[in-house]
């Protein structure tokens, strides 16, 4: 059960693991849905999700304690149609503007659990622009925003870099600026009612794997370890 934030590199990552004659069945979500999905007693093997979501898991019993290991770790970017002119991001009151500017704003529903969507609708109210921002945006839960953008119905998609990036129709424009940043970390646990824990194992040590890196790396994670 995984975080959407990997979509772009499990069709790179899935048939490495599975190369060594092992299958993963795979569940995407968002981290908060993930997290909920377990909390409520949907079962399965292994997890990824976001470090502190991991970290409420285990204290609710439902990860094996020891297991967690971190992943990557990305941050929330800014993303417009391809071959159109990038906007100016590069500080808060650019930002603002851009934002002030923009027909239509797809960001992700915060109500939907997606941690680029909870940050963002705080960095509106910090701008003070939530009104009139939420007036004008596609609030998606479970997709990758990018794709609103590349078939024309937003100017402006915020998500994680490399949720952007999994999108060909699209081109970045940067990072959320300064202090506006989040970088959120992702590990991979041990569910505790995994019915194949050594595979599950497997998998984990896999993830943090120099060939998992280089793919990571390449989907626009940041990775150190």
């Amino acid at each position: 059960m995984s975080t959407i934030a990997l979509t772009d590199a499990w069709p790179v990552l899935k048939p490495k693991f599975e190369a060594g004659g092992h299958k993963i069945d795979l569940v995407l979500g968002t981290g908060g849905a993930i997290n909920k999905r377990i909390a409520e007693g949907e079962t399965g093997d292994v997890v990824v999700s976001t470090t502190a979501g991991i970290e409420g898991l285990i204290k609710d019993g439902r990860v094996v304690p020891g297991t967690s290991r971190a992943v990557a770790r990305s941050g929330v970017g800014v993303a417009v149609r391809k071959g159109a002119s990038k906007p100016d991001i590069a500080t808060a009151d650019a930002l603002r503007r851009t934002l002030l500017s923009a027909n239509v704003v797809a960001y992700s529903d915060p109500a939907g659990g997606g941690g680029s969507g909870i940050h963002f609708a705080k960095v509106l109210q910090r701008l003070g622009i939530a009104d009139q921002v939420n007036a004008k945006a596609k609030l998606g839960s479970g997709v990758l925003n990018g794709e609103v953008v590349a078939r024309g119905d937003a100017d402006i998609a915020i998500q994680q870099i490399p949720e952007l990036m999994a999108i060909s129709g699209v081109d970045i424009v940067g990072p959320l600026p300064g202090d506006l940043q989040l970088v959120t970390s992702f590990s991979a646990a041990l569910l505790s009612f995994s019915r194949k824990p050594e595979t599950a194992k497997a998998l984990i040590e896999f993830l943090t794997s120099q060939d998992a890196v280089a793919v990571l790396k390449a989907k626009g994670f940041e990775v150190q370890h």
